[in-house]
């Protein structure tokens, strides 16, 4: 069996993070406990699609309900998503940072 159909029969199709999903988990690995920043360097909170296609492809989890903004999800790397942040993706995590940096100048 293909490694498509495969992945296709357990509901997901593993992918490789984007730019700005990786800058996302990268930024996790310095935190306690895993956690994901809510707002990019920037100040700008990260698209809800960014976190949820995170979450989807199991590299991150959500961790507990902000009382405060119950529309903001809080969430942490899981082991996967520490594996792919911390893994060599083709460029260092300046590299990464200043291709995001790009997007915004």
């Amino acid at each position: 069996m293909s490694p498509t159909v495969q992945a296709l029969e357990h509901g997901r199709r593993r992918n490789r993070p984007t730019v700005t999903q990786l800058a996302w988990l990268r930024r996790g690995l310095d935190q306690a406990g895993g956690k994901l920043p809510l707002f990019d360097h920037f100040g700008q909170k990260y698209d809800s699609r960014t976190i949820r296609c995170a979450i989807d492809q199991g590299w991150a989890e959500p961790w507990f309900d902000n009382p405060t903004k119950p529309e903001w999800m809080v969430c942490r790397l899981t082991e996967a998503g520490r594996k792919m942040a911390s893994a060599d993706a083709g460029c260092s995590r300046a590299e990464a940072r200043e291709l995001v940096e790009d997007l915004f100048t």
